[in-house]
Parts: C-alpha cells; sequence; structure tokens
C-alpha cells in the first residue's frame, strides 16, 4: 500500500493551482502511486451543489473537500486539492482534521499575484469582474488570507509548470511520501 498524504494547492483564481496538480498527479500515477485531484470547480459541481461564495458556504466547501481529502489519504490515496480556500481558519481546520487522524498534509501556496492572474484570467472570472458582471471574486473585492507558513511557496510566474510540480514532488520526497 502507498502512503497517502493531502497536498493542498491554495492561490487566486488562474494562479496555476490545477494545472500544477494535474501535471503532478501523472508523474505520480507513472510511479504507481494512487493519485486523485479534487478539482474545486468538479466538486462544487457535485459535492457541494447549492453552496454559494459567502463566507460561510465558502468554509463549508473547504470542510467538506478536506473531509474527502482526509479520507482518501488515511487509504494511500495522494489527494490533491487545487481549491483556493480564501480563509485561514478553514485551511487550519483542515490541518488540524488531517493532524487528528495522523494523515500527511501539505500545504501549498501557488502565489501568483493578482495582476499575473488577472492577465491569465482562464476562466473569464477577472474580465467579468471588471465588466461590473460578477461580484465576490476572490483577491479583487473579496478576501484571499495568504498562508502565512506554507509548507511550500510556489511564484508560478517565474517558473515553469513542470518546474513548480517537481517543486512540490521534492516536498513529497523529502517528508518521506514518495
Amino acid at each position: 500500500m502507498t502512503t497517502g498524504a493531502t497536498v493542498w494547492l491554495t492561490g487566486l483564481p488562474s494562479a496555476g493551482k490545477t494545472t500544477i496538480a494535474y501535471e503532478l498527479a501523472g508523474r505520480l500515477r507513472e510511479e504507481g502511486h494512487l493519485v486523485e485531484v479534487l478539482d474545486g470547480d468538479e466538486i462544487r459541481e457535485f459535492i457541494s451543489a447549492g453552496l454559494g461564495f459567502s463566507r460561510e458556504d465558502r468554509h463549508t466547501n473547504v470542510q467538506r473537500i478536506g473531509f474527502l481529502a482526509d479520507l482518501l489519504a488515511r487509504n494511500g490515496v495522494k489527494a490533491l486539492v487545487p481549491v483556493i480556500a480564501p480563509y485561514a481558519d478553514s485551511r487550519d481546520a483542515v490541518r488540524k482534521r488531517h493532524e487528528a487522524s495522523g494523515t500527511a498534509y501539505l500545504e501549498v501556496h501557488v502565489a501568483t499575484p493578482v495582476e499575473v492572474c488577472s492577465e491569465r484570467d482562464v476562466k473569464g472570472l477577472y474580465a467579468k469582474q471588471a465588466a461590473g458582471e460578477l461580484t465576490g471574486l476572490t483577491g479583487v473585492d473579496d478576501p484571499y488570507e495568504a498562508p502565512q507558513s506554507p509548507d511550500l511557496r510556489i511564484e508560478s510566474q517565474n517558473q515553469t509548470v513542470q518546474e513548480s510540480a517537481a517543486s512540490v514532488y521534492a516536498l513529497l520526497s523529502e517528508r518521506g511520501l514518495v
């Protein structure tokens, strides 16, 4: 059985979280690890349908994802979680859940500046916000509480996706999880 772990990639919309997670997932699968990517958009559609974007709903969404990630990790799966999780207290609660179950949890801050994210604008959210069609965009008109002491901080604008994924892999290796 492989060692499970949760790798939570937090950061602004369009920071590169999901792209890095899928790049890392490919490498881990090639090595024979069990891996699941818990994509925030998919979770919202299938597990957290009906939740909005209030602070309370965001917290509930993060706790549901954290529960699922912990469940997978306790069963030998590398759970890669590219989810914004804008509030420090929500992320701390997920970390504590993992600590209580004895499951490895790594927090990776994909620290891409909002200016770079708005240029990437993968889902068109920044354009909609600028046009007045969207409010509550994390990091623009809704808060994002950046991690103070993540296990790893990636500045994705300064390296390739492959280099970013390799740095997360190196962290997993350093912690004895690959």
